[in-house]
């Protein structure tokens, strides 16, 4: 006995201290992980304050509360939240649009444009809502995102050469300006801007994992003091405030309120899209299970936070979540660490920023959005789905050339007015069979395919409603018009009929009682439960008859050559 009780000790001993082992490496993993995601993100936040109109400093208030709020509430081991190219995008057009872009007010609207996102997105995840943002299709947001990279772009050019011009939303109006007023270059702060842009370039070809917008931010901030820039009116970040944000949140007009709510509506949604798409990447690639709706007010509580310590609206970035990732993160508490950078940064270093040029955070902002513009996604549609791919480019070009909320409207108006074009058309096959099969495949790609005279027999690949009920009714009259013989049979192939409502189950009492007095059978084949239920409570089921419904089509087919 005192054998055995040795031996479970040094096994128990054993045991706890591999345990202790792997949760010390896990969590030296976070800290990596934390650690190398807030080297990224605290020039990038800063930079792209700069996208949104306010001061440098309030990029930085934006990653402090809410990514600890998401370590809380969120799920995803892989998401590093904080400001997103998009959101500020969108914010900056909305502040600039109220001709207040820079100055102490447009923090107050950033923020209660983050109060006005985190409302709607908890009460959307509340109300399980998050299907919503599917109606935002992959084709609409890539031609979005792409467009909006080149208008950040091209917007940040001005900083980058030192030029004073005005802003704007358009792509062309800003490259317009741009091109009117070269010779307004600052030649300094363009050699600075280019030279950063150079160095970022350069380490990302020779080491991805370089840090190089932190590198890029340590060299000019000490060329800018060595050289004291601003004395040669190069524009430089200047006097940061020291220390955390205040608390609380001022309220603004009830006109200014809702004049902001269709933006507010915009950014939470494409927010909202980017998190959670990043979100189930990672989740996919590492198979675990996140909840959208959960993300959704977990993203929605950080929104909230936000509002309430001098931030703005943020999301999640894929190129800071792919370096994340990478850097070993398992746990969204790894944000806890990146926020603990944040709050040490600004309580002692902000000071050292004093001379870091705009033009190198220009250059960030240039070289981050660039990266978001999918060329590959054009030429995949095009070879598959040209549908999708003239939506991609309407989008695209609207966003450029109409505005950034008008772009992203007018696409998703478009989807969803494609979308109901094709169920009100639905795809449709005149099946034959193939050889001595029981299988029956479309004519178009079987043109060899058996068929009957007096025979047709259609599948619709779609659900039966009101939408496409005259679609239906106009396809078989063609149909018939059509037959090289006289009209027998119609077997319709109902396995794709989902879905059978009232004004579709009127129309085939109809067809019904037209076919029955021509002495023309109708017959279906694989008719789900839920359709068969309907039709048997209006009394199709009986006016059509028992006899004439079968399990396959084979069996419809069968039972006319029998006859």
């Amino acid at each position: 006995l005192h054998t055995a009780y040795r031996r479970q000790r040094q096994m128990c001993i054993r045991d706890s201290s591999t345990t202790m082992k792997i949760n010390y490496q896990t969590l030296l993993r976070n800290f990596q992980a934390g650690t190398t995601t807030a080297i990224l993100l605290i020039p990038q936040s800063m930079a792209y304050a700069l996208v949104a109109g306010v001061q440098p400093v309030y990029g930085l208030y934006a990653s402090l509360l809410p990514l600890v709020v998401y370590a809380l509430l969120g799920r995803s081991r892989e998401l590093a939240l904080g400001p997103g190219a998009l959101d500020t995008l969108l914010i900056g057009v909305t502040i600039s649009g109220l001709s207040m872009a820079s100055n102490p007010n447009a923090a107050t609207v950033a923020a209660v444009i983050a109060f006005q996102v985190a409302i709607i997105q908890i009460v959307l995840g509340l109300l399980r809502g998050g299907f919503l943002i599917n109606f935002l299709s992959k084709p609409v947001i890539s031609g979005f995102t792409s467009a909006a990279a080149l208008t950040i772009a091209i917007s940040q050019v001005k900083h980058l050469l030192g030029m004073e011009l005005d802003r704007s939303s358009r792509f062309y109006e800003e490259f317009w300006q741009l091109v009117t007023h070269v010779e307004e270059i600052h030649l300094m702060t363009a050699m600075i801007g280019i030279g950063s842009l150079l160095f970022i370039a350069m380490a990302k070809r020779i080491k991805k994992s370089f840090p190089n917008a932190l590198a890029v931010v340590i060299l000019a901030t000490i060329v800018g003091a060595v050289l004291k820039v601003d004395q040669s009116q190069v524009s430089i970040l200047g006097a940061i405030p020291q220390g955390l944000p205040q608390f609380g949140f001022t309220w603004v007009t009830q006109e200014l309120f809702i004049a902001l709510l269709p933006s507010s509506v915009a950014i939470a949604a494409v927010g909202y899209l980017t998190t959670i798409s990043i979100a189930r990447t990672f989740a996919d690639r590492n198979h675990y299970d996140i909840a959208p709706n959960r993300e959704l007010i977990a993203l929605g509580a950080s929104n909230f936070v936000a509002s309430f310590s001098q931030g703005f609206p943020v999301s999640a970035s894929f190129s800071r979540s792919a370096v994340h990732a990478e850097a070993g993160s398992t746990s969204p508490y790894s944000l806890v660490v990146v926020a603990t950078w944040i709050f040490l940064t600004l309580l002692f270093l902000t000071e050292y920023l004093y001379y870091l040029p705009t033009a190198t955070l220009a250059a960030i902002i240039i070289l981050a959005v660039l990266g978001l513009i999918d060329f590959t996604l054009v030429k995949h549609l095009r070879k598959t789905k040209q549908s999708d791919m003239w939506l991609l480019l309407l989008t695209f070009f609207s966003t450029l050339i109409v505005g950034i909320v008008e772009g992203i409207l007018i696409g998703v108006v478009f989807s969803l007015g494609l979308f109901l074009y094709l169920t009100t058309r639905p795809h449709t096959a005149i099946l034959g069979r193939v050889g001595e099969t029981a299988d029956f495949r479309n004519l178009k790609h079987y043109p060899e395919a058996t068929t009957y005279t007096g025979v047709i027999i259609i599948r619709i690949d779609a659900q039966f409603y009101f939408g496409n009920v005259s679609f239906l009714k106009t396809l078989l009259q063609k149909l018939e018009l059509e037959s090289p013989s006289p009209l027998k049979t119609i077997i319709i192939e109902a396995c794709s009929i989902a879905q059978l409502d009232s004004s579709a189950d009127s129309v085939l009492h109809d067809i019904a009682d037209d076919f029955k007095e021509r002495n023309i059978k109708l017959k279906f084949a694989s008719v789900k439960v839920p359709v068969l239920r309907v039709m048997k409570a209006s009394g199709l089921y009986d006016k059509i008859e028992e006899r004439n419904f079968f399990m396959n089509i084979d069996d419809a087919v069968q039972s006319e050559l029998s006859q």
